[in-house]
């Protein structure tokens, strides 16, 4: 049985979510076992079942679950009706006023954050990894929330498992480089435990641009994707330790 993390901050009326691990899927090892890309190895008719589970499981058709084309860009799209799992859209984030769908978010250290406008019935979704944060994918998913007919004070947002500044190690060329494009980001490049590296703390840089959006409300599951590799995907971590690995997805729907 499925068992993902939900907030109450998501849990409203009319709206289904879930932040999905890796567990009670599928996929044998290394994939194992709820991964749902294509993309790194895994038996296609594998993921295309745990898709079709975590749909099930939110309450929507399988053939309803909107995926995008996940590229680490800024681009937002509004969707009426899912692309063919093989097709998709390319973009790193969705939204939709369409009762029915449910749009998930692929990720696998990267941060997944899942939006909601109750009042109007607009969900949204991104996926924020350090290119997509620091040029802006959650505001122009704020900002594509609102051209659908969502108001800001009433827009609530969740971002799900990430990896945590403590094992997000980035190197100085990286923190010279992003400085160069992105100045602002300065304050998120750290030394926790007396690193000697910087470290790059993606989660605080994705609550920072929530908090400021001016949106009703915002939360942050605090949960580290490497620091809890058994459950979740982490990129990362499998990376380190020589492996290959999958997935996760995280889910919102209006049901």
């Amino acid at each position: 049985m499925l068992k993902p993390i939900t907030t109450d901050l998501l849990n409203l009326a009319d709206t289904a979510h879930g932040f999905f691990g890796r567990q009670s899927g599928n996929s044998q090892a290394p994939f194992d076992s709820l991964n749902v890309s294509f993309a790194v190895g895994d038996d296609r008719q594998t993921v295309n079942s745990n898709l079709d589970a975590i749909a099930t499981h939110v309450g929507i058709s399988p053939q309803n679950l909107c995926l995008v084309r996940q590229t680490h860009s800024t681009d937002v799209i509004c969707v009426t009706s899912s692309s063919p799992r093989d097709n998709r859209i390319a973009a790193d984030g969705m939204v939709t006023a369409t009762k029915g769908l449910a749009l998930g978010i692929q990720t696998a250290d990267c941060g997944p954050v899942l939006f909601a406008d109750p009042k109007n019935q607009i969900i949204g979704g991104c996926h924020a990894g350090w290119k997509g944060a620091v040029g802006g994918v959650v505001g122009n998913t704020i900002e594509a929330m609102v051209k659908l007919g969502a108001e800001r004070q009433h827009i609530v947002a969740a971002l799900g498992p990430a990896i945590r500044v403590e094992n997000y190690e980035v190197g100085a060329q990286f923190k010279t480089d992003v400085l160069a494009k992105f100045p602002h980001t300065a304050r998120y490049f750290k030394l926790p435990g007396g690193a000697r590296a910087p470290h790059f703390d993606l989660p605080q840089c994705i609550m920072d641009q929530l908090e400021s959006a001016s949106i009703a409300e915002v939360s942050d599951l605090g949960v580290c994707t490497y620091q809890n590799s058994d459950d979740f995907f982490s990129h990362r971590k499998a990376t380190h330790l020589k492996e290959k690995t999958g997935r996760q997805l995280s889910v919102i729907a209006i049901i």
